[in-house]
């Protein structure tokens, strides 16, 4: 089978960058869709649009390059597209919550025709045809709850909840889907069908329970759901919970508490960090009692002691400085919004964090309401008119990035988005 790529180079907000040179899962998203999709193609092409596509009469995948899915989807879609033997395109049902309530704010990709939703990506079993027929699929959600909230500190909002998808389908155009296609669609996801997998077996949970007799662990610390790569140090009083990958040459210091979380190659996590849900790609370097709850960090990015970061993401080589907080519940009665295609719109979410772009650094000792993004190559220094970010940053706010007469030190270093 051969694989087409409609290419989408929207930048986006605060990285400046496309989709597909984002990490998700501790890859860029071009690596992870070529990489779950090997076992299944062997052609690949680019395109800018279905015109591009040549008349062959082969086996066609097509899909849009800002897309993020599972093995379980993509598998479950080629089953039934070519069980079925016609050209066709993933489409959802209306109550299909993980996509009516997650996926769709903040983007255009996946859109409403008649009484289902339909999705940017095609099988042809014969070539390239126009008429195409909607497959239904579903991403199977379940509802896993992640904050509880006393009631009369949010309007009784009380519990609040997450539709995971245990078959993962989503668009990223914005930073918000980055945090969900990470976390939520994720590493909730791998541990929803964990869930469900334990529940449906009677083989599994035995197969779990023999496994952690045998290491004197209990089952969710067991090797048969914590993942740990080559030459790892790990103190002996590290709490490390699963479903949990950890990579090669990592370090992990006493005290340190891990629970379903991905850890990339050559990580620092030293004495007393606290992270959760969270995805740490490689060469992260995380110094004492910093913590991360439902947060990304990408790659060669560093969180200082005592910082607290609560469902954001760090670009790429950026610098957290220590005691800063980045809070993520919403104190006023208005909604959480982002930046998208130059307006501010509504998250559709209750709790947000921020997101950090590229290359930037961040002193110490701030506070970042929800919701709020700092753009790449940004610098920020704390000081008396500046201890709380209340407002999106841009490049050109930079503390450091100017010199007296208005001329900058360097220039940015990602292009700004048109």
């Amino acid at each position: 089978m051969r694989k087409i790529i409609l290419r989408d180079r929207k930048p986006i907000s605060p990285f400046n960058e496309p989709a597909r040179d984002l990490r998700v899962l501790n890859k860029p998203l071009w690596l992870y869709q070529r990489d779950l999709l090997a076992p299944y193609v062997t052609q690949e092409r680019e395109v800018d649009s279905f015109e591009e596509i040549g008349p062959e009469r082969v086996e066609t995948l097509v899909y849009r390059e800002n897309l993020f899915f599972d093995q379980e989807f993509i598998e479950a879609f080629l089953t039934k597209a070519r069980r079925l033997g016609k050209a066709c395109q993933v489409a959802f049902p209306l109550d299909d919550k993980a996509i009516a309530e997650h996926a769709l704010p903040l983007q255009r990709t996946i859109r409403r025709e008649g009484e289902l939703y339909v999705a940017d990506m095609w099988y042809f079993p014969y070539g390239i045809e126009e008429n195409v027929r909607p497959l239904v699929m579903h991403t199977e959600p379940r509802e896993v709850g992640y904050y509880h909230v006393p009631t009369h500190m949010s309007n009784e909002m009380g519990d609040l909840v997450y539709n995971v998808p245990t078959k993962a389908f989503l668009a990223i155009e914005t930073w918000v889907h980055v945090l969900l296609a990470n976390i939520v669609f994720g590493v909730f996801a791998r541990g929803a069908r964990f869930e469900r997998d334990v529940e449906r077996s009677v083989r599994l949970p035995l197969r779990l329970l023999w496994r952690a007799l045998l290491e004197q662990k209990q089952v969710l610390s067991s090797s048969a759901v914590v993942k740990i790569g080559r030459n790892c140090s790990i103190d002996p009083s590290a709490v490390i919970r699963g479903p949990t990958t950890i990579g090669d040459n990592v370090t992990i210091g006493p005290g340190v508490v891990i629970d379903n979380c991905i850890i990339g190659n050559n990580v620092d996590i030293a004495q007393g960090c606290q992270l959760l849900l969270s995805v740490v790609s490689d060469r992260c370097f995380l110094p004492f009692r910093a913590s991360l709850f439902m947060t990304v960090l990408m790659e060669d990015s560093m969180v200082a002691q005592n910082t607290c970061l609560q469902l954001c993401v760090v670009g790429r080589n950026s610098f957290i400085g220590a005691g800063n907080t980045f809070t993520d519940f919403n104190l006023i009665p208005k909604p959480l919004r982002v930046p998208y295609d130059g307006k501010l719109e509504p998250t559709n979410m209750p709790v947000l964090g921020g997101c950090v772009g590229h290359n930037c650094r961040i002193g110490s000792g701030m506070v970042v309401y929800p919701a709020r993004t700092i753009e790449s190559d940004t610098v920020l220094v704390p000081s008396a008119e500046r201890r709380v970010i209340e407002k999106n940053v841009t490049f050109e706010e930079s503390d450091l990035h100017k010199i007296p007469g208005g001329m900058r030190m360097h220039p940015r270093l990602y292009p700004p988005p048109r």
